[in-house]
C-alpha cells in the first residue's frame, strides 16, 4: 500500500514538473495539475455536460451495476450448466462460440435499434461485455472439480438442488470469482464507449463533450473518475470474494500445515 502511494506521488510530481515547471508538454496536449483541479471544481460545483460530477458518477455506477448483475445472473448459471452437462454444452456451446468473438461495442448499433437511446441499450452492451467472462470461468470452474468429489456426491445420492448448492457452486467458486473480476473490468471498459452515444448523464458523456470542446483538463477528470470507480468496485468485489471463500483459504493453510 505504501509503495503504491509512493508511486502515485512520484508520478504526480513528474506530471507537475513536466507540465508546469518545465513546460515540456503543451497545455493543449495534456493538462497541468492546476488545469485539472480547475476542471474538477467546475464539474463538481457548476456542472458540465448536463450535470454535476456526482450525477454523472451515480448514473455510470447504476449502468455498470445493472449490466454486471444481469451478467452474473445469466452467465454464471449458464457456465455451470455447460460445465456439468455434456448435453447442455453440445446444445449451447456452438451458439456461444459464434457470439463470443463479437466485440461488445459492435452490439451498440443493434442495441440502439432494439432499445433506443435510453439506459436499456447501454445496459445491454455492458451486459454482453460482462457475460462472456462469467460464462467461461464458471464453465472452467466446474471442469476443474476433482472427480472424487463428484463421485462422493453421487455415491451419497445428493439431490440435484443440494448438489448444486453444496458441491458444484462451492467447488467452482474460485474460478467464478475470477470471472466476476474480469466481468467487472469489462463493464467499466465498455461503459465509457456505451455512454458516448445518446447519453444525457455519465462519465462517458463527460469525456465525449470534453473531447468536442477540446478541454484536456475535463477529459483527464473523467478518466481519473473512471479509474477510481473501477478500483473501488474491484476492491469491494475482492472483499466479497475473501468473505465468500474464507473456507477455501483456511483449507489451503491447513494443507500447508
Amino acid at each position: 500500500m505504501k509503495i503504491g502511494a509512493a508511486t502515485i506521488l512520484c508520478l504526480t510530481v513528474l506530471w507537475y514538473v513536466a507540465t508546469t515547471l518545465l513546460g515540456l508538454i503543451a497545455p493543449g496536449r495534456f493538462p497541468s495539475p492546476a488545469a485539472t483541479l480547475t476542471a474538477l471544481n467546475q464539474v463538481s460545483i457548476a456542472g458540465y455536460a448536463g450535470g454535476t460530477l456526482i450525477e454523472h458518477v451515480l448514473n455510470s455506477l447504476k449502468l455498470v451495476a445493472m449490466g454486471f448483475i444481469v451478467a452474473i445472473v445469466t452467465g454464471v448459471p449458464l457456465g455451470l450448466l455447460m460445465g456439468w452437462s455434456r448435453r447442455a454444452e453440445a446444445l449451447i456451446n456452438p451458439v456461444f462460440l459464434i457470439i463470443r468473438p463479437i466485440p461488445p461495442l459492435a452490439w451498440i448499433p443493434l442495441a440502439i435499434l432494439w432499445l433506443g437511446l435510453g439506459d436499456s441499450a447501454k445496459v445491454m452492451v455492458i451486459w454482453f461485455a460482462a457475460f462472456v467472462p462469467s460464462v467461461i470461468n464458471a464453465y472452467a470452474g466446474v471442469r476443474t472439480i476433482e472427480r472424487p468429489v463428484l463421485e462422493a456426491a453421487a455415491m451419497l445420492g445428493t439431490p440435484g438442488p443440494r448438489f448444486v448448492r453444496e458441491v458444484l457452486v462451492p467447488a467452482a467458486s474460485p474460478m467464478i470469482f475470477t470471472g466476476l473480476r474480469l466481468s467487472l473490468q469489462a463493464s467499466w471498459t465498455t461503459l465509457v464507449a456505451a455512454e458516448l452515444v445518446g447519453a444525457f448523464y455519465g462519465l462517458g458523456r463527460v469525456l465525449n463533450v470534453a473531447q468536442q470542446d477540446l478541454y484536456p483538463g475535463m477529459i483527464l477528470v473523467g478518466m481519473i473518475a473512471v479509474a477510481i470507480l473501477g478500483w473501488a468496485t474491484t476492491k469491494l468485489l475482492a472483499m466479497a470474494e475473501a468473505r465468500a471463500l474464507g473456507w477455501n483459504q483456511a483449507a489451503a493453510l491447513a494443507g500447508r500445515g
